[in-house]
């Protein structure tokens, strides 16, 4: 089997396509990072200009023809599922950017057709990789909270204007695609949703909450909003032993600072740097039982890892670092959601 670096192509050079995926990508030492689909004339000078040894696609087409043999995809949220559909028929590995589907529907058909073609496929759920949320996995793996009872998790920020772009899909689909995969990760399958929003004039809901009750007994509490003035805690879980507290800085831009490795991309730090990931010691949280607090080193956030799980995976050498599967139980969970807080109704699942 080939052993090569992995010949890696991108759909769109939006705000994610540009910040979050080509970076790392470029960066991957099994990736050969070959360059980006996109049609307009300004993307393309930006791709030039940030990532000069990149060449520049009109088609998926063309990038197969260039030689790739994996794609990540990063365009508006209506177009994941025929994307990756497309490029799953011409034999490209896929990653899928959240949402990686608008419906449960869509999301199964997709994974249901690339274990059809035995190609991997995974959705881009980089939040499992934050800081804050592998510092909370390893404190419910190693006892400290004892029994999670409930899960607050937040992704809050402040958006003049008419709030979220169309390209996201709305604020549940978009914050709420990590939230919930958080939660399934950390407690499990759903038995139950509840969800309330508010909706712009533009159609769009740019304030969700989402309560779920896990099977296992648990509940979180997601919160997703892009008009929090003073955005909450990133995470509150409380447990039987005490709870784990991660504050959300707010940045002079209004934004809600979360992980710390979404502003160094920004800032055009390399995912190659041997400090990436790392947090200052500001940013810690605390386990707090009372009047007792104890700060909390926060675990180094892994986004770099990503890419190359996911080429190891092309070459067989192991599992995709997200089963699809994942993906759908996701979106299901959404559609509920989306449904309660259309109706007002709690949801079974």
């Amino acid at each position: 089997m080939d052993s090569g670096a992995v010949r890696f192509g991108l759909v769109g050079y939006g705000f994610g396509g540009r910040w979050f995926h080509a970076p790392l990508l470029a960066a991957a030492p099994s990736v050969d990072f070959l360059g980006v689909v996109t049609t307009s004339p300004e993307r393309r000078t930006l791709v030039a200009a940030d990532q000069p040894s990149a060449a520049c696609f009109d088609s998926l087409e063309a990038l197969v023809d260039a030689g790739a043999e994996a794609v990540a995809i990063s365009t508006p949220a209506d177009t994941h599922s025929a994307l990756t559909d497309r490029a799953i028929d011409l034999g490209l590995a896929v990653v899928c950017d959240k949402p990686f589907a608008m419906d449960a529907d869509a999301a199964q058909a997709s994974v249901e057709k690339a274990e059809a073609a035995g190609l991997p496929l995974s959705p881009y759920q980089n939040r499992r990789w934050d800081s804050d949320f592998l510092t909370l996995r390893r404190l419910v793996d190693d006892g400290s909270l004892g029994s999670v009872r409930v899960l607050e998790s937040r992704f809050e920020r402040m958006a003049d204007g008419d709030g979220p772009g169309a390209a996201g899909g709305g604020t549940l689909r978009d914050f709420g695609s990590h939230l919930v995969d958080q939660a399934l990760v950390l407690l499990g399958p759903v038995s139950s949703v509840f969800a309330r929003w508010s909706l712009r004039s533009t159609g769009l809901d740019d304030d969700v909450l989402v309560v779920l009750d896990h099977a296992g007994g648990a509940r979180s509490v997601l919160g997703g909003s892009w008009r929090s003035g003073a955005p909450g805690p990133r995470f509150r879980v409380t447990g039987s032993a005490g709870s784990y507290v991660v504050g959300t800085e707010v940045l002079e831009n209004g934004m809600g600072a979360m992980d710390g490795q979404e502003f160094a991309l920004l800032a055009g730090e390399s995912p190659a740097s041997p400090t990436w990931g790392t947090e200052p010691a500001s940013a810690w949280g605390r386990l707090q039982r009372g009047a007792s607090a104890t700060v909390v080193e926060s675990e180094r956030g892994r986004w770099d890892t990503f890419y190359p799980a996911f080429a190891a995976a092309v070459r067989g050498t192991g599992p995709v670092p997200v089963d699809p599967r994942d993906a759908v139980a996701t979106a299901r969970v959404l559609d509920a959601a989306r449904r309660s807080a259309t109706t007002g109704e709690v949801v079974s699942l």
